[in-house]
């Protein structure tokens, strides 16, 4: 089936974002999938995973939430800051980027999605507080960010997936998310893939991570991975 591509921006507070959208449904209508990356910004990781979508016969929609790509792990950690400071942001991001994803006609609005990477998979996990999502799944996702804000009103699946070698996602915060989905009654599964590193799922250089240990690809663990979210979205949708 081929794939159609195009990159409709979405708009927050009266500024513009840019998104990447993989049209694989054929004319559809098929599933509509949100696609946030890591917390480095927006880069061609969450594109690549968009497209990876639609040729599963998906509608994906990568939003950049952040509107720049970090340069240094201090820069990173100044991009994400507002939305630590004002965790509305990531409402109001995944509600204007799920509208966008909507606009297309091919999206089916009773199949949405979305998986994020990082301290994307926290913000997606955050918006099936606030949104009608059927399935999120997050990669080795941001979990030490804390509780969500209405974890109780969530209606997705949920999946994560960690590594126990993954410096950022310590087994403490694991325990603590699934206390809190166990809590709300969240249909919630976790994959811990032994061995696996930070940021598994992602085969880009990372010039300011290297020589922090237990950051970097795993091809192995991102298969793992993602077939697990193939599963569950053949299971949801």
């Amino acid at each position: 089936m081929p794939i159609t591509i195009s990159k409709p921006s979405y708009r927050v507070a009266d500024k513009d974002y840019q998104g990447f959208l993989a049209d694989g449904a054929g004319g559809g209508p098929a599933p509509g999938i949100l696609v946030v990356h890591e917390g480095r910004g927006y880069t061609q990781h969450a594109q690549d995973r968009a497209v990876m979508l639609a040729e599963l016969g998906y509608v994906a929609y990568a939003p950049d939430y952040f509107g720049a790509a970090a340069t240094s792990l201090e820069h990173a950690y100044e991009i994400m800051r507002p939305f630590a400071e004002d965790r509305s942001r990531f409402r109001e991001h995944g509600l204007r980027a799920l509208d966008t994803l909507l606009a297309s006609p091919s999206v089916d609005p009773h199949r949405l999605g979305a998986i994020g990477f990082c301290w994307g998979g926290y913000a997606v996990l955050e918006l099936a507080c606030h949104s009608p999502l059927r399935a999120v799944v997050g990669f080795h996702p941001g979990l030490s960010l804390g509780p969500l804000s209405d974890a109780a009103a969530m209606t997705a699946k949920v999946l994560i997936s960690v590594g126990d070698n993954d410096p950022y996602v310590p087994m403490s915060d694991i325990e603590s998310f699934m206390a809190e989905m166990n809590a709300a009654a969240v249909d919630c599964q976790v994959q811990l893939l032994l061995g696996a590193p930070h940021s598994f799922s992602n085969p880009e250089p990372y010039p300011y991570e290297t020589g922090t240990a237990n950051v970097g690809y795993d091809p192995v663990a991102d298969r793992r991975a993602w077939t697990a979210m193939r599963n569950l979205f053949d299971e949801t949708f």
